[in-house]
């Protein structure tokens, strides 16, 4: 089950003139920063900014119930992994595929997935 959209991320060349950029938009200081990464939340939803995102571009994050169960009905669609499931800490993973209009469609599950 998808229950709606969950992060944004979007690819930044400069990642401190972003984050002003954000901090202006927002209204709000990131919860968490790194060289590598930035992170907004605004109520349900994070907004980050990746530094090395431009290979991939910008990526909309879906929450769903069940990360393999909805990555392979995109597969069976059409669809190509562009970085298969992962589990990226605190019992969040994460997958991002390419629909066949070239599209980047992400997966996030927020409890750890059995395969």
């Amino acid at each position: 089950m998808n229950t709606g959209i969950r992060t944004v991320i979007y690819p930044v060349k400069d990642l401190q003139k972003a984050r002003a950029l954000f901090i202006n938009i927002l209204g709000s200081e990131p919860y968490i920063e790194s060289p590598q990464y930035i992170g907004f939340r605004i109520g349900d939803q994070e907004i980050g900014l990746d530094p090395g995102g431009h290979r991939q571009g910008m990526t909309v994050y879906y929450k769903v119930d069940d990360i393999y169960k909805i990555k392979q009905s995109l597969l069976n669609n059409g669809a190509t992994i562009i970085q298969d499931v992962k589990n990226v800490g605190g019992g969040r993973s994460i997958a991002a595929l390419k629909d066949p209009d070239g599209n980047i469609i992400g997966l996030i599950q927020d409890s750890s997935p059995s395969q």
